[in-house]
């Protein structure tokens, strides 16, 4: 499996060790950054994750923010994104099953290593369930394509 993963600095320290455990599972994680403590914007790393998961159907995202809900906001600007804003194997299996989510987004101060890796495995294992669900899909891309309007 490929990953694009990016935090800002409050989520650094969860997003290097969720990219190890990816990595010892086999999975390819393109680290977009941060990779420092320094304060830096979340739109920013959330935005270029976005892009390259858009840019690539068959990769999945991994954003970290203090809270994942910046960061999760900002992937979600990017067209072609859906990003689950989640806190445990359960809402992360939902949001592969029923939302289609190809970005995962968590909060470095909100949610602890082991419900993390288990949110994480949990995301990376689940697949999206089609049927009914892909009617809402469709309403979703709908409304990214006319705006809301």
């Amino acid at each position: 499996m490929r990953w694009y993963a990016g935090s800002d600095h409050a989520g650094l320290a969860l997003k290097q060790h969720l990219v190890g455990v990816l990595r010892g599972l086999g999975d390819t994680v393109e680290d977009v950054g941060t990779h420092g403590s320094a304060s830096v914007d979340y739109p920013i790393f959330g935005a270029e994750v976005g892009r390259r998961v858009a840019a690539d159907p068959d990769a999945l995202g991994l954003v970290v923010c203090g809270t994942g809900i910046g960061i999760g906001i900002a992937a979600n600007k990017v067209p072609g994104v859906r990003c689950a804003i989640v806190h445990d194997a359960f809402t992360a299996e939902m949001a592969r099953a029923h939302n289609n989510a190809n970005v995962i987004a968590l909060g470095g101060r909100v949610v602890g290593t082991g419900v993390a890796e288990s949110a994480v495995a949990t995301f990376r294992a689940a697949a999206f369930e089609g049927g009914r669900h892909q009617r809402r899909i469709d309403q979703l891309r709908e409304l990214e394509r006319t705006g809301g309007a």
